[in-house]
């Protein structure tokens, strides 16, 4: 017995001889490469985990000493066959898994092994290659069930006869399987609150009137058409998925639900009353004939009928992204004055307008990015125009400007997003022979404003203070080639809270660079740019993440690391820079620096001669090469200089001993002195 300690408390927990480990009630076999269940662990055992083994069959003695067992699960085993007397022992049973298995080999042994499990509450046979078929006879006698997943399977076909008698079942996952019809297989289900039918192949939903559901999900389907049953009948269904399918319409919904979250991203979804060539579909209708046995029923549809029957006014999430919408109904928003979240992203709108008719003042986050927008209308008058709105994605769009003073009624935005938008910020100097200012965006004194991307705008600088009033947190000047070409000023109006700044690929060269300004600033990303020389201005900076990738860096400042840059630095990236070998002092200076992270050190490289060398393994040759290059230059000139000056000498003194005798007599002529000898 050992004992570990957690929350302050210590845990009891033993290790068996197996390998398996016992903390209080639970013993956890998981991978252990078992055969067969231990029989030699504790007899009050009510947990037991044996994942990721090699057991083939659990046998009628498997269990026989675990009476008080009340989970078990046996998933990714090669588990063919459960004896019929295998759970006798263990008829308290809630929880048993069986996923990942090889059940289908001997189904119906396994399905009266099942029966005698009078408790069971959740049972997991995902993945054991299964038919419709297998598994009611699997499920016949569990009438407890409240939880069954039966993903990914081979399950096609669903009827009434699969799950008639599971009456307390609440929970239903069908997913990955290849179901493409289903007939009333859910109309016994009275309790069922969750269904999963995502991943399937299913071609529409049509008479749908499970009242009691409250999940439903069918993504990832193949579906076209959704039709809920006609009945002023209160439907509890609060989260309906239809994404990723093939919707040509927005769907007939129940005309009285709960409806909150409505997905329907990902369709080839539209409004068809009034095409982009003026021709209208107002009339025409759409029958649809039901054939059910010998029974035949016409439902007749104005699917291009603009009036939404349902009641949405408790809908908070619509996500109609990734469609063919290309305009809103009159009204069409109206019915949601509940909505919190609207995505429009991906779609084919050229105009959008916020009118007073559309009551969206709980709305939160409205995204229409990556739309055809030319035009955003809005009525601002003496009332507020969204006002609970915090984020606003207009991003990738044809805008190029907006209605005045929409910012100063939305008096909680915190996020906007107008990247690769051609729209400039005011105030915008005045051209000469202009009557009026050209159109820009105006953001000064949105003081609740902490997010502003404006990536790939053209922006032809930032003249003037356009984020005067503003609490910048997050800025992205990214791919604006102009935008740092004229006076910085605005940087000043900055200081005190932008944390995050992109300058990626905006033509910055080392002589611009001077944020020195920027006390707060934690985040800076400067690759893509022309950078030559380590901007001195960054060295006072104490930031945590700095990108440096794409430039024409050759070396970084030697003293980088004792820096308050260098101390605070967690993150750096460098790649994608010209270095040179031979001045990778900095380089050793970074990988000493304790809790710095190089996510691309592997990608980094420096050149020497014409080769491009990794710096984390230079060649010995390289590096005495290098050792001669930046050795003291007034060394070497002492070491070239010592044997010249040397020989020198020596000759000198040859030269002298030579002609000594006649240089002393040539003196003497020359200076008249009489000889001592």
């Amino acid at each position: 017995l050992v004992l570990g300690w957690g929350s302050g408390a210590a845990i009891a927990w033993a290790v068996f001889p197996s390998g398996c480990k016992a903390v209080q009630s639970t013993v956890d076999c998981t991978g252990r490469w078992l055969s067969s269940v231990p029989g030699n662990l504790r007899g009050d055992i009510e947990e037991l985990l044996l994942d990721d083994n090699t057991i083939h069959v659990l046998g009628n003695a498997s269990l026989l000493s675990y009476h008080q067992l009340r989970c078990l699960t046996v998933t990714k085993n090669r588990l063919e066959l459960i004896e019929p007397g295998a759970f006798l022992s263990s008829q308290g049973l809630h929880v048993l898994s069986l996923a990942d298995n090889l059940i289908f080999t001997n189904y119906s042994l396994t399905a009266a092994a099942l029966s005698a499990l009078p408790a069971l509450r959740t049972l997991d046979l995902a993945g054991n290659h299964l038919t419709e078929d297998m598994v009611s006879v699997l499920v016949w006698n569990l009438s407890s069930l409240k939880s069954l997943s039966v993903a990914r399977n081979i399950i096609m076909r669903l009827d009434s006869s699969i799950f008639v008698n599971l009456t307390q079942l609440l929970e239903l996952n069908l997913e990955k399987n290849y179901i493409f019809e289903i007939d009333q297989a859910f109309e016994g289900l009275q309790r069922l609150q969750r269904l999963n039918v995502a991943y399937n192949y299913l071609p529409c939903v049509v008479e749908f009137g499970l009242t009691q559901l409250r999940v439903l999900n069918v993504s990832h389907n193949v579906i076209e058409w959704f039709l809920a049953l006609e009945t002023d009948d209160l439907f509890e269904l609060e989260v309906l998925d239809l994404s990723h399918n093939r919707l040509l319409f927005f769907p007939v919904l129940p005309r009285q639900s709960k409806l909150r979250s409505l997905l329907l991203r990902d369709n080839e979804m539209s409004f068809y009353q009034r095409l982009p060539n003026g021709t209208s579909l107002a009339n025409v209708t759409v029958q649809f004939l039901l054939i059910d046995g010998n029974s035949t029923n016409v439902t007749t549809v104005s699917l291009w009928e603009e009036i939404c029957h349902s009641n949405l006014s408790s809908l908070r999430l619509l996500d109609m992204s990734q469609n063919q919408v290309w305009y809103l109904p009159e009204g069409f928003l109206a019915q949601m004055p509940s909505l919190t979240h609207l995505k429009l992203n991906q779609n084919c709108l050229e105009t959008f307008h916020l009118l007073e008719a559309d009551p969206l003042d709980m709305l939160m986050e409205l995204d229409l990015s990556q739309n055809q927008l030319a035009e955003l209308g809005a009525e601002v008058g003496t009332g507020d125009v969204l006002p609970n709105l915090q984020l606003f994605n207009l991003s990738s769009n044809r805008l190029q400007a907006l209605p005045p003073r929409l910012f100063t009624h939305t008096k909680k935005i915190t996020t906007v997003d107008l990247s690769r938008n051609r729209v400039e910020l005011c105030p915008q100097p005045a051209v000469a022979g202009d009557a009026e200012n050209p159109p820009c965006v105006d953001i000064r004194g949105v003081n609740t404003l902490t997010h502003l991307s404006l990536a790939g705008c053209g922006l032809q600088g930032l003249g003037g203070h356009p984020f005067q009033g503003t609490s910048l947190m997050y800025l992205d000047l990214s791919d604006n080639h102009q935008a740092l070409s004229g006076d910085l000023e605005w940087l000043q109006d900055l200081a005190l809270t932008l944390q995050v700044l992109f300058l990626r690929n905006t033509s910055l060269s080392s002589t611009t660079v001077d944020l020195s300004a920027l006390n707060s600033l934690v985040r800076l990303d400067l690759s893509g740019n022309s950078l030559t020389v380590f901007p001195t201005s960054l060295g006072v900076l104490k930031l945590r993440s700095l990108d440096l990738r794409d430039n024409c860096l050759p070396a970084l400042p030697l003293d980088v690391a004792r820096t308050p840059l260098g101390k605070s630095l967690r993150e750096v990236y460098l790649s994608r820079n010209p270095y040179n070998c031979c001045t990778l002092g900095w380089w050793d200076a970074l990988l000493r620096v304790e809790g710095l992270r190089i996510p691309d050190s592997r990608e980094v490289t420096c050149s020497f001669a014409t080769r491009t060398l990794s710096p984390r393994a230079l060649p010995e040759p390289v590096v005495r090469s290098c050792r001669w290059q930046t050795a003291d230059m007034a060394l070497l000139y002492l070491v070239l200089a010592l044997p010249t000056c040397l020989t020198l000498l020596v000759a000198f003194a040859v030269v002298f001993l030579t002609l000594k005798e006649k240089l002393l007599k040539m003196v003497k002529s020359r200076c008249g002195v009489s000889s001592p000898y």
